[in-house]
C-alpha cells in the first residue's frame, strides 16, 4: 500500500464524525433504494472515503454521492 492508503485506513472517525456520515449513508441508501450488501458496502466506503479525503459537508457529501 501507498503511505497516503495507510494513514487513511488508519483515521478513526469521532462520534460526530460517524453520525454525519451514518445520516448520508441513510439518506442516499433510502434515495437510490439500495437493497443489496454489495451496494451498501460500496456506498459506505464511498462515503467514508470522501469523507477522509475532505468533503466534510453534509450537503456536499450528498450532492457529490447521489
Amino acid at each position: 500500500m501507498i503511505p497516503s492508503q495507510i494513514a487513511d485506513a488508519e483515521t478513526v472517525l469521532g462520534d460526530e464524525e460517524v453520525a454525519l456520515c451514518q445520516r448520508v449513508f441513510d439518506r442516499i441508501s433510502s434515495v437510490r433504494r439500495i437493497t443489496t450488501d454489495t451496494e451498501r458496502e460500496d456506498l459506505a466506503q464511498r462515503v467514508i472515503h470522501s469523507y477522509q479525503h475532505g468533503v466534510k459537508d453534509e450537503g456536499a457529501l450528498m450532492r457529490l454521492l447521489i
